[in-house]
């Protein structure tokens, strides 16, 4: 049986209660159950206890990511919630190096992770549309969510080893976040699920 962390990064800030996130993490959760997993939930507005997240990590054949994107970056209780778990995974399951040698530093770097045969997805949510990355002479350049803001964040997961399977991204989810479209999104997403966990 496939056994999954869940990892809600929609911090609590100023405007933003975490809402959206938190209803995507208990989409997930429903599909999950539905067909049978096994799986952990860490919400990063709780306190947590590193070590007891690496284990989560060790323990997961796939890690979900859920996280609205501010300011193009994940929100900063993600940052530290990831600064703060890869650090205690050093040597610990998650990683043991960056891959290098001293005998021939140049090569191999972010060849040492330690997660081989762990997956993760990322999903996020925008308060920019769709097309603001598919348009020419639009604001990403027809750069993808996942070759631009996020190229950074799947390098971090592969450097310790794991490899991505498609994620899913939400857009335009402030000015444009109808009851009607968020369904849509719901289905469109649970489609997503099922043809990644099939």
């Amino acid at each position: 049986m496939k056994k999954v962390f869940i990892i809600n990064g929609g911090q609590k800030f100023a405007h933003s209660g975490g809402e959206f996130n938190k209803t995507v993490t208990s989409w997930t959760k429903e599909f999950l159950d539905k067909n049978g997993f096994e799986y952990r939930v860490t919400d990063i507005n709780d306190e947590f206890v590193p070590e007891k997240e690496v284990e989560n990590f060790k323990w997961a054949d796939v890690i979900i990511y859920h996280t609205p994107i501010w300011w193009f970056q994940v929100p900063y209780r993600l940052k530290q919630y990831i600064d703060e778990v890869f650090n205690a995974g050093y040597n610990n399951g998650m990683y043991a190096s960056d891959g290098r040698s001293r005998k021939n530093p140049a090569i191999n770097y972010g060849k040492g992770g330690l997660m081989h045969g762990t997956k993760y997805m990322l999903t996020t949510s925008w308060n920019a549309p769709d097309t603001a990355f598919t348009l020419e002479g639009e604001f990403f350049n027809q750069t993808s969510v996942d070759d631009g803001v996020m190229y950074g964040f799947h390098r971090m997961n592969v450097f310790t080893g794991m490899e991505n399977i498609p994620g899913f991204h939400f857009h335009d989810m402030e000015k444009a976040a109808t009851s009607e479209r968020i369904e849509a999104y719901h289905q469109l997403y649970l489609k997503h699920l099922e043809k990644q966990f099939e």
